[in-house]
């Protein structure tokens, strides 16, 4: 099996979602499951800002997003959710993305998604965006338009086959990610892994980095700046001062670190906040 759906344990990856319906290879399956992965398990990159690798075998992403109940980044969320539906006998795709999201030039592929196929009809699907992300599966279709919650995507496409997801601002149209239909596979993720999680000019060792989507109000935590959004535009910004941080990553991101890793985490990227 391409993303070793056979070695996952289905049922605690159910319970850590709170999924008590059935699973069969359906459309309402498919959805439910992709609302309530975004729900339960955050987007952050805090492993790397503790100065640890990221492996991405099941068994790591097991232990570290469904045993631990700690979040994680695409790759991990996007292996995750790809054994999950696997297992349950959906036909899954691996797909890359260059992200657009503040971009100011052209960037590598280094964004996993999905591409998964249910009655004949293909989906994207991507639990591991953050806080722009979809909520629940999207028509992998030139010129989809749905509203998720209080958000808005289309699908845009561009010449050479490229397909841009959108996201509607008060002031129109923002591209979040550019992709084709090119496959790929578990050991492409390696690869993007590795420059995303180790390379100088990677954005995701800079500063911690904690998002979660929900249906009304994107959060994130950047450094030490909590920022709520809402549909309308309106936005609200505060610093978090290190005394909180323990308090801010559970209350706002279900992230509950240990005594070590939070003494860790301020004094290697919170000194003097």
């Amino acid at each position: 099996m391409t993303w070793h759906g056979e070695e996952l344990d289905i049922d605690a990856y159910l319970a850590r979602l709170g999924h008590t319906a059935g699973t069969k290879p359906d459309l309402d399956t498919l959805r439910a499951l992709h609302r309530a992965h975004v729900a339960a398990i955050p987007f952050e990159n805090l492993e790397m800002m503790l100065g640890r690798p990221v492996p991405l075998d099941l068994a790591a992403l097991q232990d570290k997003m469904v045993r631990r109940r700690r979040g994680g980044y695409c790759y991990e969320q996007n292996l995750l959710f790809a054994a999950a539906l696997e297992r349950i006998g959906f036909d899954v795709t691996g797909l890359g993305a260059r992200v657009r999201a503040g971009a100011s030039s052209t960037r590598a592929v280094t964004h996993m998604l999905l591409a998964v196929r249910v009655d004949g009809e293909a989906w994207q699907c991507d639990v591991g965006f953050g806080g722009d992300g979809l909520l629940e599966p999207f028509p992998l279709r030139e010129g989809a338009e749905a509203r998720q919650g209080e958000w808005r995507f289309r699908l845009h496409g561009e010449r050479d086959g490229v397909l841009v997801l959108r996201t509607w601002r008060p002031d129109g149209w923002s591209d979040l990610y550019a992709y084709t239909l090119e496959p790929r596979l578990p050991v492409d993720y390696v690869v993007m892994n590795h420059y995303t999680s180790t390379h100088p000019k990677s954005s995701f060792i800079r500063r911690p980095v904690v998002q979660r989507a929900a249906s009304e109000t994107r959060r994130r935590l950047v450094g030490d700046q909590l920022t709520v959004t809402r549909a309308d535009g309106s936005v609200s910004e505060r610093a978090v001062p290190v005394s909180e941080l323990p308090d801010v990553l559970v209350r706002e991101f279900g992230v509950e670190l240990d005594s070590a890793d939070i003494a860790g985490l301020i004094r290697t990227h919170y000194a003097g906040a």
